[in-house]
């Protein structure tokens, strides 16, 4: 019986079909190292993919990932060898990826003040620094051949507003951006982005401080369905903007203003009332202008608030947080309320007793809790579920409330006590106290900290 190539007896779809019953990524790429054909239509279903290249590299890429979903070029905000992604690369990915939802390019690039180079020959390395490198190089070889070499910021060409237009003329499929700390960009090419990329779900805008109330206007007007913005450190944004956008954007259930010193009361009411079914995650961190005022509405709207941020918020009294306990307490897992100073035993008792679903309280700094917050849990019928808790400088906690603490709760996993000076290793152990067998309790810094209430 003669022999049969399973090139010639099947077709492209069908040998798609078997590729797509492959689940693991290391069977999808093994097939591709069958031949040339299996490879190339391997590339063209690859739906995920993080690179670092230029604009001759990218070119390929597109040509090769052509069905590309998602693209993760961002970089580490300690990374400084990469030289980064520019305008011209964002040109490449928005001509040849229109099938692109998912575009990460955070920490790109002016995040980095210069460029450590050990070698002059190493700037031969990096794609897309070619007439700059040459130029550099012969000057260079006029003084000596190593050195840490240093580029001034605007030699980088970072991405600027003309990329963002790029990608609002090309990636008219876009859902997802992340942007964060691209420091040049403003209001001019962010707003192109919105009018272009009209499904956009989730955009992170964090530390571009360029960013004013237009950026949520435009939101506003095209991309109705927005569910997550970032916007820490974006301190331009003010009241007035969050009011534009949740005129337009009602189905908001993540929002980062973290830092933005210019949002208050009257911003957080328009966000809670407008997003009442939707918002799920709020963070406050350092808004100083936020009061109880938000807190009561958040209470009064947001039946389903997840995790809140207020930390720094130091108007914020137990009056509020009471009413968000008893409001949110089915559904809020993570609170975050450190350097709250009016924050007593009054309201955290509370949060406590009604909060079951609770799994991250950072109450570091509140000087004015002790150990009778934790009285109340006695009576609790059921176990409690918290994992992290941060108690650090409450200087009026003592062993005893730890103690109270740990008969209704063997699910904690991180304990920061740091600068309590009535909680110490020994005297935990002379207390005769035991932790659950995964806690690790953080008397001196010496731990890594959870990342949950960031």
């Amino acid at each position: 019986m003669p022999s049969i190539c399973i090139n010639d007896a099947l077709t492209d779809d069908e040998l798609r079909s078997i590729l797509s019953k492959l689940e693991n990524d290391k069977d999808k790429d093994i097939f591709g190292l069958v031949c040339k054909r299996w490879l190339r239509l391997q590339s063209t279903e690859r739906k995920k993919l993080a690179a670092r290249a230029g604009p001759h590299m990218l070119q390929k890429m597109a040509a090769r990932f052509s069905r590309l979903i998602e693209l993760d070029m961002s970089q580490s905000i300690s990374r400084s060898f990469f030289p980064g992604v520019t305008d011209s690369e964002i040109a490449v990915i928005a001509d040849g990826l229109r099938c692109l939802k998912v575009l990460n390019l955070q920490h790109c690039k002016d995040c980095l003040k210069m460029l450590n180079m050990h070698s002059i020959d190493d700037l031969d390395s990096h794609d897309g620094f070619t007439a700059q490198n040459r130029e550099i190089k012969t000057k260079f070889c006029q003084t000596r051949n190593t050195v840490d070499f240093a580029f001034p910021l605007d030699s980088l060409h970072c991405i600027s507003d003309k990329g963002m237009m790029t990608i609002g003329g090309g990636l008219s499929s876009l859902q997802s951006l992340n942007v964060s700390y691209c420091k040049k960009l403003t209001d001019k090419g962010l707003s192109a982005v919105a009018e272009g990329c009209q499904d956009l779900q989730v955009l992170h805008l964090d530390g571009c401080k360029f960013v004013t109330d237009k950026v949520l206007k435009a939101l506003s007007k095209n991309c109705p369905n927005l569910q997550e913005l970032g916007l820490q450190g974006c301190t331009r944004v003010t009241d007035c903007g969050l009011a534009d956008l949740v005129s337009g954007c009602r189905w908001i259930h993540f929002l980062d203003i973290n830092k933005c010193s210019n949002v208050g009361d009257s911003g957080i009411s328009n966000v809670s009332e407008a997003c009442s079914s939707s918002l799920k995650t709020l963070k406050l961190l350092d808004c100083f202008r936020v009061g109880d005022r938000s807190i009561l509405l958040l209470a009064r709207f947001c039946k389903n608030l997840e995790t809140l941020i207020i930390g720094g918020c130091r108007d914020i009294s137990d009056k509020s947080i009471k009413s968000l306990a008893t409001s949110c307490g089915s559904s809020l897992k993570n609170l975050r309320m450190d350097w709250c100073l009016n924050i007593s035993n009054s309201s955290l008792s509370h949060v406590l007793a009604e909060c079951g679903s609770l799994e991250a309280l950072d109450i570091r700094c509140c000087e004015e809790v002790t150990d009778a917050a934790f009285h109340g849990l006695g009576t609790m019928g059921t176990e409690m579920r918290l994992k992290v808790l941060k108690i650090s400088n409450c200087q009026k906690i003592t062993v005893t409330g730890i103690g109270m603490l740990l008969d209704k709760c063997n699910s904690l996993e991180y304990l920061d006590v740091r600068s309590c000076p009535y909680i110490t290793k020994s005297g935990c152990d002379e207390a005769g106290l035991q932790f659950p067998d995964c806690c690790k309790v953080n008397y001196t810094g010496t731990l890594n900290e959870p990342d949950v209430l960031l």
